[in-house]
């Protein structure tokens, strides 16, 4: 599987784990000059932006590792201007890193890191 065809999937499987849990999908590739949200989602006035990282292995490192300090603030950048966009003013932002992987058996396993940073930290 190609490196863009693996992080597809990812997001779709990491989309339909949030969705049984019930929240709903604002967007998906949300993209803008700061940067690009993987996954977008709410539930009440909750709004969860998901970085999902999908590895086929974790033999260089755990895929939550990538999501390093850089890669947190251009998140919250394109955050910021996602909410300037938003009708709503009381939004409660949580930002989780979402590891999916591959399991031997078939399917997938997924690991949520919820609140995995705060914005307050840039």
């Amino acid at each position: 599987m190609e490196r863009a065809e693996l992080g597809a999937k990812g997001e779709a499987v990491a989309a339909r784990y949030y969705l049984r849990q019930g929240y709903s999908l604002y967007a998906h590739n949300f993209r803008c000059r700061m940067g690009e949200l993987d996954l977008v989602l709410t539930r009440g006035n909750l709004l969860v932006v998901a970085e999902v990282k999908t590895r086929t292995s974790n033999r260089r490192a755990q895929p939550r590792e990538a999501v390093d300090g850089h890669k947190q603030k251009r998140l919250i950048l394109a955050c910021r201007h996602l909410l300037t966009r938003l009708p709503r003013a009381d939004w409660t932002v949580r930002f989780d890193v979402v590891e999916v992987s591959p399991r031997p058996e078939g399917g997938y396993e997924v690991r949520c890191f919820q609140d995995a940073f705060r914005a307050e930290d840039f």
